[in-house]
């Protein structure tokens, strides 16, 4: 007669028990569960390292070999699973199959066992293990209670009141004036979320990182967040804000195209320093052009305006009149030549004294 007490055959027990230690020294995503029924509570009888490694069953959606797919690693101490065994009746091969949020009634007591070794987690008591941010719990009056520690610290350090460039009305050389620039100011959007359960997709590592796939109805949004604040998220209407808490690297190395429909306002309150041409190639040109209708206005509050050509020419070329209009005092300095041709008349009104030097002076030659 064949044998046939092999997996599949051999009955299905299954079990419920409490992760107490995931630290495998392996690395293969094992934990150690203390089950309920088939072992006792007291950690003097069975200790925790006595207990055997139960492997973690993963969703189809990994591969589960090879790295490649969803790590097996997630679960943390005091979390309640289910499982098998896999090798039935002797029920030394766990398996876990899934894990089964609840809502507790007291926090760890690490002296018993069916607890949290290390007296963590469950972090609150009377309330759902499901994400503060999935839940959104409302009193009685509608406020929220119970608000996620990420999102309080989101509302309060938004930033608002930004300056943009802002200058007056200046007067041109001409006697016509330049339009000043009308400082505005703008804000970072608010936060907007506003979940309702069970709509709200939350995955949260326990250092702190989020991700969130909220499908509210009227409010959709994603946000995927950083411990540090880093973060960006995307709102009902397609608006993205993007918030980084530290420096801030892009490396491209292939072209990068910028299409802005609307308008652009930069601020900063540092330096700001931009270096075409590194390689020296020929025809890395920079290039600025205005549309029709609108001027190009370069305000410096208090401080020097330097233009440098070190080694090229400067041309200026206007289409109709060139004003120029100084408060002090005008230098002119010529290396070599200095020509003037003027197709029209020529004015000079001097309200000083005319002085002119030179090795030979020619009028009319």
């Amino acid at each position: 007669m064949n044998n046939e007490n092999f997996l599949g055959l051999n009955g299905f027990i299954w079990f419920l028990g409490v992760v107490e230690n995931r630290q495998d020294p392996l690395k293969a995503g094992r934990l150690k569960v203390r089950i309920l029924g088939h072992n006792t509570e007291s950690k003097t009888i069975l200790p925790t390292d006595d207990l055997p490694w139960a492997s973690v069953m993963l969703p189809v959606t990994s591969s589960g070999v090879s790295g490649v797919g969803q790590s097996a690693v997630g679960l943390l101490e005091g979390s309640w699973v289910f499982g098998y065994y896999k090798d039935g009746h002797y029920r030394q091969e766990p398996i876990i199959m899934g894990s089964l949020p609840g809502r507790p009634a007291e926090l760890a007591d690490n002296r018993k066992g069916f607890n949290d070794p290390y007296g963590i987690y469950p972090k609150y008591i009377n309330e759902p293990d499901v994400n503060r941010l999935a839940v959104n719990l409302k009193d009685t009056g509608g406020q929220e209670a119970n608000s996620h520690l990420s999102l309080t610290l989101r509302r309060d350090t938004r930033i608002t009141g930004i300056a943009t460039a802002d200058f007056n009305t200046m007067d041109n050389a001409d006697g016509s004036t330049a339009a000043a620039s009308d400082g505005t100011i703008w804000n970072q959007p608010e936060i907007p979320y506003n979940a309702t359960y069970p709509y709200n997709h939350v995955y949260e590592t326990e250092s702190g990182h989020i991700r969130e796939y909220d499908d509210t109805p009227g409010f959709e949004r994603i946000h995927e967040r950083h411990r540090s604040g880093t973060s960006y998220e995307i709102s009902a209407n397609g608006t993205k804000t993007n918030i980084i808490k530290g420096d801030h690297y892009t490396l491209t190395t292939g072209d990068t195209k910028v299409y802005i429909q609307g308008d652009s306002d930069t601020t900063i309150n540092g330096r700001h320093k931009l270096f075409i041409n590194k390689d020296g190639q020929a025809n890395n040109h920079y290039d600025i052009q205005v549309g029709p209708g609108a001027n190009v206005n370069i305000h410096v509050d208090n401080g020097d305006l330097n233009l440098h050509s070190t080694n090229g020419r400067i041309n200026m070329n206007a289409g109709g009149d060139y004003n120029l209009k100084v408060g002090g005092n005008m230098t002119v300095r010529v290396a070599g030549e200095f020509n003037q041709i003027v197709e029209g008349g020529s004015i000079h009104n001097t309200s000083g004294t005319v002085v002119i030097t030179g090795n030979t002076i020619d009028l009319n030659p």
